[in-house]
């Protein structure tokens, strides 16, 4: 089960780092995790994306962390606002910092790592504002598949 792969401290470091990230951001960041990718990744992760209603975010800054499991695939997916504004080869360059912790077996380091970074990006672009509202959950999402 997806749910059982990271444990319950290690989530709560994820989630700790989501909560981080959106503090200076009206960004949103999400992280799924399913055993299987059914299909092409890219393709799959914006499935994922749409199904977690990540695309009716108001500026259309959200970002998915998706992770499948069994078959060791990773993306990084941003919205169109987001995309508008990060230079050529950024999510490039936070999933070579997230597969470098993988690598060593560091999956919630590795996950929670590229969550900040993403975060500061997205504060640069989309600051925090005292009347920003958390468009999404910050909980990790499941596919029990």
């Amino acid at each position: 089960m997806p749910t059982s792969f990271f444990s319950a401290a290690e989530q709560t470091a994820i989630i700790d780092s989501i909560h981080k990230a959106e503090k200076n951001t009206s960004g949103e960041i999400r992280v799924h995790i399913e055993n299987q990718c059914a299909y092409e990744l890219m393709d799959r992760a914006a499935d994922v994306f749409a199904s977690l209603g990540m695309h009716k975010t108001d500026l259309k800054n959200g970002v998915l962390f998706y992770l499948s499991i069994n078959d060791r695939k990773f993306a990084i997916l941003g919205d169109a606002g987001i995309n508008a504004k990060v230079p050529a080869g950024f999510w490039d360059s936070i999933k070579e910092l997230v597969l470098d912790h993988f690598k060593k077996g560091e999956y919630a380091l590795g996950l929670s790592k590229g969550i900040e970074k993403a975060g500061l990006k997205l504060s640069e672009h989309f600051p925090y504002s005292k009347t920003d509202i958390n468009e999404l959950s910050n909980e990790i999402s499941f596919n029990k598949n």
